[in-house]
């Protein structure tokens, strides 16, 4: 049942990623043309040039706000990036070493030495 679950969880999550790719791909180019133009305000000393690129500079931050619903995308990554380590992860892998007789021989071995 817990496998379904996080398949469920997983399908939701991936459809939702999916969903929002043109809004992920729009925040990241808006993102590094921000970054760039914020590197080249401070190397400049024109004002003109300063006044130039600040307008350009919140032109592009209005639009990398406009891709707000890619943060939504984000947090479906995160859950679908735990979904895929919750698989992975699973109680036989646990019961397995504690099912192991050498593991168990050795800590009885440790015991008896101690005693």
């Amino acid at each position: 049942m817990k496998k379904f679950g996080l398949l469920l969880v997983g399908g939701i999550a991936a459809i939702v990623l999916l969903s929002t790719i043109g809004p992920l791909v729009g925040l990241a180019v808006s993102l590094v043309i921000l970054y760039f133009i914020l590197k080249q305000f401070l190397k400049t000393e024109r004002k003109m040039a300063k006044v130039g690129l600040a307008i350009l500079g919140i032109i592009v931050l209005l639009a990398s706000i406009h891709n707000v619903p890619a943060i939504v995308g984000v947090i479906a990554a995160a859950v679908l990036y735990l979904v895929y380590k919750k698989w992975n992860t699973t109680k036989h892998t646990v019961k397995k070493t504690e099912d192991d007789p050498f593991v168990n021989f050795e800590k009885q071995w440790n015991e008896l030495k101690h005693n």
